[in-house]
């Protein structure tokens, strides 16, 4: 079928109808008021209602063509119409349509015809296709609650037109390539009708627009396309480049995709998928969620007071939180003390490092916050160099999973009492404690010491300290490799040779690399009622292997090879653990001694080794060294099967293989990685690097892994965050410069063995940032009213300042559109 071009300002109004039985609309809109002024007002509509009476006419859409160009219509056109008209007779029975195809810009002037439209397509070359009579009429029907799709070069009509604008979302770039390219688009949105039964990754031949400005944050995107698969030339946008997105418009519903520039992209199933998806929400046919990620969803909100000047009354040294059941947040102070306590590091005077780890208490019904307690702890040392400072102290805190009964309460921290400065060694545990649910205050003499350890505290740093349950009882424990940074240029911490009494504190093989000992882990235990604990099946070690030699093995062990995991998460609903951990301090990478450093996040599926000292990132190796001179390089470790060779090792020398990890990033970028020779080796040369993660950079980083969101759809709560963000993995930093704080997609095939993700989006307008936002990560969970609960840690470091503070943010962009009272019945 060919379809002559005709001028938009033709009198001659051909139309091409074709149509098959549809639904039946609801009856009745509200009337909507007047459009804006324009020329000649007393010839345009006042009111138009769009609306169907029971048993009247079907669901119709009207496609508009007009082109601002003179000459043949385009292939895309026809191609449009045509697919268009499959969609809308395909269906299956209450979600088919009719619909009408024409030229006639005159159609938006007749408010009773132009009011009969449950949608208008706008599948135009663009230009300026409308008079402003017809623009006002337009408007007046999206005010009517019209809805609206707009295709490809739609976004180039009605140039001169702020309104359109706003509809359409966004303006492509003068510089937009023109060529057609195949490209890998990366659907985000996985409920909206649009683009729910579409791959994640979906690879496909189109032209590619770039945009005048990104319209990100005021529109919600269903669909981006990643950069780094075609050559997206001067106008390039980044790693978030909208291709498909929709928005609740001036009282109707807009839908735009900048795909669609190709005849060929109708023959596509999966195309005419995103097309049916798009019409069916704004036909009225389905409700969908285009609210999910606009900014001005989003109420941040700080829930604590600064502190009273040399007290701790509203909240200590940041480090962690968690929600219970009730909506209480329960939070940690690591140890430091506000700049009015004096800090001892005089390692003769008995109070060296004595801090005050605090556990504080939000109740959201009063809006108070309750002093709960405090424990006296090694965690008050100074921010000094590296033989003052110290992160030991309250490190960690968790709810048992029957929390509302027994009040339990268990915390990861070190006890001052337990110091030893002679040695300068300490004891890092973790115990069960009893709240008293109705006063809120908890009871120090419960304690029940499940578990405890040795560690070194000479010497900064890593301590970890995150905690998570998962869904049959088992407690997950994070515990840092308790080893200094220094000592080896920033790059692997195995250096044997500093010590302090026998005790190595600038090699991890000591410790994270070490199968006997219980720092650098991710530990996993069954506590029992008793104030005991029992492994459960399915650790890496069963507590029992021995070697060569007496090396030997700690049952507890799940994970092994992390340097300073300070936040897990366990997503419940899949048993999945969650992790981050910091990196070293090389700035850059070195041909001589591996990777710069790489802060990690892991998805993980099962007992493993996450590779440091030995290996980072995607299995990038570092270079031995060993006594007698650690200065000199040895050879490069091998991932696959590792040896422990330290001299402080006493646990097994060969080691599980290493695992990739999902996400590691570097001042220089995100997923860096180099050319390899034929033993695997990268060349770790700077200009040589591929970055396969663009949407987050270094610097100055300390990654804070978040949580797994999963809505709830019963829950009755105004704040909840909408389904949008179900199963997407929260990852952020300490730091809110170019650093991560995005919403995640994994691939479920590969995230357990380092795949990958599949999709980002940044959060950093939804959980603001900035001197007056929350500017330094250190927890963030999702609450039992599905608001998102965040501590922000303050302006400087061990200690706590008036920006240190406990926020919430909430979601107040209400439910799916359009109600359900408008919907449009659709025929059987």
């Amino acid at each position: 079928m060919h379809l002559r071009g005709l001028s938009a300002r033709s009198t001659r109004g051909r139309v091409w109808a074709v149509g098959v039985t549809a639904g039946v609309m609801a009856a009745g809109l509200l009337a909507a008021p007047a459009a804006q002024a324009r020329p000649d007002p007393g010839a345009l509509p006042t009111t138009m209602s769009i609306k169907s009476p029971p048993g009247g006419s079907t669901v119709k859409v009207l496609v508009f063509y007009g082109s601002a160009a003179a000459g043949d219509e385009s292939p895309v056109v026809n191609a449009g119409i045509e697919a268009i008209e499959r969609i809308g007779r395909s269906g299956p029975a209450g979600q088919r349509f009719r619909i009408e195809a024409t030229d006639d810009a005159s159609v938006f002037t007749n408010a009773t015809r132009l009011g009969r439209y449950n949608a208008v397509v706008f599948l135009t070359g663009g230009g300026d296709v409308l008079d402003p009579d017809q623009e006002a009429g337009l408007e007046a029907y999206m005010e009517a609650g019209g809805g609206f799709v707009g295709i490809h070069d739609a976004a180039r009509a009605e140039p001169y037109s702020d309104w359109f604008t706003g509809l359409i979302g966004a303006r492509p770039a003068a510089n937009s390539p023109t060529a057609v390219q195949r490209a890998t688009v990366e659907v985000g949105d996985r409920r909206h009708p649009a683009t729910k039964d579409l791959p994640v990754q979906w690879k496909r031949l189109d032209q590619w627009p770039n945009w005048v400005k990104n319209p990100s944050g005021e529109v919600h995107t269903v669909a981006r396309v990643r950069e780094s698969t075609y050559k997206p030339g001067a106008g390039a946008g980044g790693w978030d480049h909208p291709v498909s997105w929709c928005r609740d418009y001036d009282g109707g519903r807009s839908f735009y995709t900048g795909m669609g520039g190709t005849a060929a992209s109708y023959d596509e199933t999966d195309f005419r998928a995103h097309l049916r998806g798009a019409l069916l929400w704004t036909t009225r046919l389905v409700q969908a969620d285009c609210k999910a990620t606009i900014t001005g969803n989003y109420k941040a909100e700080r829930l604590t007071k600064p502190n009273q000047p040399g007290r701790n009354d509203q909240i200590g040294e940041p480090h962690g939180l968690v929600t219970a059941p009730d909506g209480r947040v329960l939070y940690i102070g690591r140890g430091g003390a506000d700049a009015s306590r004096p800090v001892v590091t005089d390692w003769s005077d008995p109070d060296v490092g004595k801090g005050k780890g605090q556990i504080h208490v939000y109740d959201p019904k009063s809006g108070e916050v309750t002093l709960a307690g405090e424990l006296t702890v090694f965690g008050n040392k100074g921010g000094g160099d590296e033989l003052v400072k110290v992160e030991e102290g309250l490190l960690g805190i968790e709810l048992d999973p029957r929390f509302e009964q027994n009040g339990w309460v268990y915390l990861h921290y070190t006890p001052h009492s337990q110091l030893d400065r002679d040695k300068q060694t300490a004891e890092r545990r973790v115990s069960r404690f009893t709240l008293d649910l109705a006063t809120n205050k908890l009871d120090l003499g419960s304690e029940k010491v499940l578990l405890k350890w040795p560690v070194q505290v000479h010497s900064c740093c890593h301590a970890g300290g995150g905690m998570a349950w998962d869904s049959k009882g088992n407690l997950y424990i994070a515990t840092g490799d308790n080893n200094s940074s220094g000592f080896s240029g920033g790059y692997s911490g195995n250096n044997p040779q500093p010590s302090y009494q026998g005790v190595s504190f600038a090699d991890a093989r000591r410790t994270a690399g070490n199968t006997h000992n219980l720092n650098g882990k991710i530990l996993r235990i069954h506590p029992e009622p008793d104030g005991t604990y029992t492994i459960p099946d399915g650790n890496l070690f069963t507590g029992k292997e021995t070697a060569e030699g007496g090396g030997k093995t700690r049952g507890e062990i799940y994970v092994m090879g992390v340097r300073n995991p300070a936040r897990i998460s366990v997503d419940k609903k899949t048993d999945v653990l969650y992790a981050g951990w910091v990196g070293p301090d090389a700035t850059d990478p070195s041909p001589t001694w591996g990777p710069a450093k790489y802060d990690t996040f892991a998805v993980i599926t099962k007992a493993g080794n996450r590779g440091w000292p030995y290996c980072m990132g995607d299995k990038q190796p570092y270079r031995d060294r060993n006594l007698p001179d650690p200065s000199k390089p040895l050879g490069w470790y091998d991932c696959d099967h590792p040896k422990n060779e330290s001299p402080n090792n006493d646990g097994l020398v060969d080691l599980p293989p290493v695992t990739g990890n999902n996400i590691w990033y570097s001042p220089q970028g995100g997923g860096p990685d180099y050319p390899r020779d034929a033993a695997g080796v990268p060349s770790y040369q700077k200009d040589q690097a591929t970055y396969s993660l663009p949407w987050l950079k270094g610097g100055g980083q300390a990654a804070m892994d978040g949580p797994v969101y999963r809505f709830d759809q019963a829950l009755a709560s105004a704040v909840k965050w909408p389904a949008y963000w179900d199963g997407k993995w929260f990852v952020g930093d300490f730091y809110d410069a170019d650093q991560p704080r995005n919403a995640v997609l994994m691939d479920p095939a590969t995230q357990g063995d380092g795949g990958l993700p599949v999709h980002a989006e940044s959060l950093k307008k939804i959980v603001p940032v900035g001197n007056d936002g929350i500017k330094n990560l250190m927890d963030w969970k999702f609450g039992p009213d599905g608001a998102l609960y965040v501590l922000d840690y303050g302006r400087g470091f061990f200690t706590s300042d008036s920006k240190s503070a406990l926020w919430r943010v909430t979601y107040t962009g209400g439910g799916p559109t359009p109600a359900a009272d408008q919907l449009a019945r659709g025929a059987q």
